[in-house]
């Protein structure tokens, strides 16, 4: 049963994906990680591979960058694919002075001040939750793994912040006790999904970029460089 954006029969795709949004990214971790991973999908490039994780069948699929390719993916996913469970992972921009690259980034709530949710179901929603289930099973296999994360709410922004004229006029219109610790693209679109077709869906975002550091992470460090997220996300996948 393909959609017009995914050639995967039902079956294909496993109940619980992990979404990174680069499909190279998808790539590398379908070959380092997965054993038996077989592409399922590569309509637009949008790479899908399903395989087993220590004896678990997972599905890794790119979302693609930005709220409206999310938006289209993880709705298939859900609602003709009986998806139950998306993780996605990804890079984050910081906005806490503490926080260094590669730090690991668990979003509690994300805030969007677009019209994603009213034009996809005439709700004027701005701040959506992730998944309570999922990221307690993320937190609890952190600590197992002796992995370091750092939970808070997030922003979601439809547009690259280190584009934006002036970020500081964006931050002054988000709610004053919302305390944003980092800035993605994808988690609100994803969030939101989940909650109106009622799945399941964490982010887990690794810090790239900080206007507090002047080292940016170049293009080969954020697709191979967040193994610790990777793993983190496909061992929380095996209590799911």
């Amino acid at each position: 049963m393909p959609t017009p954006h995914n050639e995967a029969n039902l079956g294909d795709i496993a109940k619980t994906v992990i979404m990174p949004g680069d499909p190279l990214r998808a790539k590398y971790i379908a070959e380092n990680f997965l054993e038996n991973a077989k592409l399922v999908n590569q309509v637009r490039g949008m790479y899908a591979y399903t395989g087993t994780y220590k004896g678990k069948e997972i599905t890794i699929m790119a979302s693609g960058m930005g709220m409206p390719s999310m938006g289209i993916y993880c709705y298939e996913l859900y609602k003709f694919y009986e998806v139950e469970n998306i993780i996605r992972i990804g890079s984050c921009g910081s906005y806490k002075p503490e926080l260094k690259l590669f730090d690991i980034i668990l979003s509690q709530k994300t805030f969007n001040e677009g019209n994603f949710a009213l034009t996809l179901n005439n709700e004027d929603c701005h701040i959506v939750e992730s998944s309570q289930f999922l990221n307690s099973k993320i937190v609890e296999t952190a600590n197992e793994d002796n992995i370091s994360i750092v939970e808070g709410n997030t922003i979601c922004s439809d547009c690259f912040d280190v584009y934006m004229t002036d970020v500081n006029k964006f931050l002054s219109r988000v709610p004053a006790d919302f305390n944003p610790i980092g800035a993605e693209m994808e988690a609100f679109a994803l969030f939101y999904v989940a909650k109106m077709l009622n799945k399941n869906a964490s982010c887990l975002m690794s810090v790239v970029d900080s206007k507090y550091i002047k080292e940016i992470a170049t293009p080969e460090q954020r697709q191979t460089g967040l193994n610790n997220m990777i793993k983190l996300a496909l061992d929380a996948s095996l209590k799911i």
